[in-house]
């Protein structure tokens, strides 16, 4: 096929554009890191879909405990229709987790990257800014891990619960037991995501003050 003028023109032209971009490589080290942590951004959108379903299911969850004991052992067949839908519940909200798991995991992946980058960057105080961003990101995944690790346990503990709530002989001391087990599963849930959230905070203030230090401020919109 013939190259005409025009199309010589506007490869001419898209080259040019390229070149200014810097995407022949020549990228600062600060415009690099602005890339991967809003690439580790953008694979968070996961994560943040599950948090309205996960609550939802929670909020289900409890109005059918708190139905479970306003009745009486006696009557058993409610009871175990009841924590039927609760354990279809408890399965509902492992997959919530699992994929927001897998989406805080593909974060991590992609921010790890800034690692290698950091070390390019010469002024001295940018990168004391990069290393503070960098480990304070690392903290947040870290704690990400225990909110996960105590959530898979309360759901397991659940999911004991509402299958005891089904057995004919289970005692009020084994309830009892395996309600103090959970509410101690769920202390530990919600002081864990007190620090996540509490670090995803501090994480985006500092990311904006190293978006302004670096002159990158424009580049979010």
């Amino acid at each position: 096929m013939p190259f005409s003028p025009t199309k010589k023109l506007l490869f001419l032209l898209g080259a040019a554009i390229l070149l200014l971009s810097g995407c022949f490589g020549k990228e600062t080290p600060e415009s690099q890191l602005y890339e991967v942590m809003e690439k580790a951004v953008k694979a968070e959108k996961q994560f943040e879909a599950q948090q309205d379903p996960l609550i939802e299911l929670e909020s289900k969850e409890k109005a059918i405990f708190d139905k479970i004991m306003g009745l009486g052992l006696k009557e058993y067949s409610q009871i175990s229709t009841l924590s039927d839908e609760a354990l279809d519940i408890v399965d509902k909200r492992k997959e919530h987790i699992e994929l927001e798991r897998q989406s805080l995991e593909q974060s991590r992946e992609q921010f790890e990257k800034a690692s290698a980058i950091m070390q390019e960057i010469k002024t001295p105080e940018l990168k004391e800014k990069a290393e503070l961003l960098y480990q304070t990101m690392k903290e947040r995944y870290k704690t990400h891990e225990t909110l996960y690790e105590e959530y898979m346990n309360a759901l397991e503990g659940d999911r004991k619960l509402y299958t005891s709530l089904k057995a004919k002989d289970v005692s009020l001391e084994n309830l009892e037991d395996q309600v103090n087990t959970l509410n101690d599963f769920y202390t530990s849930i919600l002081e864990a995501n007190e620090k996540f959230n509490e670090l995803t905070e501090k994480y985006n203030k500092e990311k904006l003050n190293f978006y302004e230090l670096a002159g990158l401020m424009g580049k979010e919109s």
